[in-house]
């Protein structure tokens, strides 16, 4: 069966036992189905979905229904499918997007929304929370900079790298993680001589490719999706020996499953990631347990993107119980459960969140691997509990440093 019959049928099941009188809780889900992105989008969508079976499709009697819509990861495809869900669907909430660019939209298309919540996926750029926050926008889930801590300290004093040239994309979640990255690696000491950033979608890298110093000790590469393999397998062809350190998608299950012989430059390669797919926590086990046997035809492990639309709504799941699927006045008594919500994660850790409604998270510093069977896993090197989105740094200091960018952080 596959999951979209798994899905109606357990919610076809759920109905049938609740009352005529049951109120009914719309959620949408909004992914990126389409273009680079949507083998990752599709798995959000299982990660969403998880969470509503794991409550039998109704809380305290209150039917769940999912709708889900398509984005492109373009800021305007999100806020039209979320305007869409709303106007014409009447959603209570939403959760979504999977993009950087597209969550700074619906933060700021959630302020013209107050009686609808909005619960972050898998979305991690900075500002998104950090500044100009909105009161219905909730991310269960750390920025991509929360997700590197850890990895250029490891970067530079353990793996003796002392120059890195960067390849990301171009928009805002990977130049959070090049934030996360060069925090540390240029507070150690490190140099990043060369910044290449690449369009969403982009084909052709050779023009990157041929441009990467020879002096530089190895690359960070900050691509998910489509990119990823496309950058990788032109690198590999080209005869690319640099080390790779990796961003937290570019090292992704839903990369390590990919075919090509590009996959040998990954081995070895260290990384920054709140999911590690083959972390032997009892929690994780039981969560990839659960997600492959619903979802037979996902990846061999819940990708990043799975962990975190489920992890927003599970949260939305446990305080719609907590508030007996009030959702009143705004849904005023369902966001103070929310804001107060703590929940162990499927990595084992304790989610809560901060002043601005953005999680505090405990983030691994991962190695890609070959298993016994010859595909890829990563496996935990170290781990770094309870980062938080200023990266342990005061408020005031850490903000003076400015939005990031392309040029910030800076350390030639």
């Amino acid at each position: 069966m596959n999951k979209l019959k798994l899905a109606a049928s357990v919610l076809a099941l759920s109905a049938m036992s609740v009352p005529a009188s049951a109120e009914e809780v719309k959620i949408g889900v909004i992914s990126i189905l389409e273009g680079a992105f949507a083998a990752l989008g599709q798995d959000g969508i299982r990660g969403a979905e998880l969470a509503v079976l794991e409550v039998g499709g109704e809380v305290d009697g209150n039917k769940v229904e999912v709708i889900t819509m398509s984005s492109d990861a373009s800021p305007d495809s999100a806020v039209n499918a979320a305007r869409k869900l709303i106007e014409q669907d009447g959603v209570d909430m939403i959760v979504g997007p999977l993009s950087g660019s597209e969550g700074l939209a619906l933060r700021d298309l959630s302020k013209s929304y107050p009686a609808v919540t909005f619960l972050n996926g898998s979305s991690a750029a900075q500002d998104t929370t950090l500044r100009d926050s909105s009161d219905n926008f909730f991310r269960f889930g750390g920025d991509g900079a929360q997700w590197m801590v850890g990895v250029g300290d490891y970067a530079y004093n353990d793996m003796g790298y002392k120059s890195v040239a960067v390849i990301a994309e171009d928009y805002s979640f990977p130049y959070t993680q090049v934030l996360g990255f060069m925090t540390e690696f240029c507070s150690a000491g490190g140099k990043v001589p060369e910044k290449f950033w690449t369009p969403i979608g982009n084909k052709d890298y050779s023009s990157v490719v041929y441009s990467i110093p020879q002096d530089v000790d190895a690359i960070f590469v900050a691509l998910g999706g489509a990119d990823a393999v496309n950058f990788l397998t032109q690198y590999s062809q080209a005869g690319g020996d640099k080390p790779i350190i990796g961003g937290s998608i570019t090292i992704d299950q839903s990369i390590l499953d990919s075919k090509g012989p590009f996959k040998k430059l990954l081995v070895g390669a260290p990384a920054g990631t709140p999911t590690v797919s083959d972390y032997d926590g009892q929690e994780w086990s039981a969560f990839s347990a659960s997600y492959t046997e619903a979802f037979p035809d996902g990846f061999s492990a819940p990708s990043i993107f799975a962990h975190h639309y489920y992890m927003s709504a599970k949260a939305a799941m446990l305080a719609l119980d907590a508030v007996d699927g009030d959702l009143s006045n705004d849904q005023a008594a369902f966001r103070a459960a929310l804001t107060d919500l703590t929940f162990v994660t499927p990595t084992g850790g304790t989610m809560r969140l901060d002043k601005n409604r953005n999680g505090i998270v405990d983030n691994f510093v991962t190695e890609v691997y070959e298993r016994e069977d010859g595909s890829l896993g990563n496996r935990v090197v170290k781990v770094v509990r309870d980062v938080d989105q200023l990266l342990g740094q005061d408020e005031a200091t850490f903000l003076a440093s400015g939005p990031v960018s392309r040029d910030n952080p800076s350390c030639p």
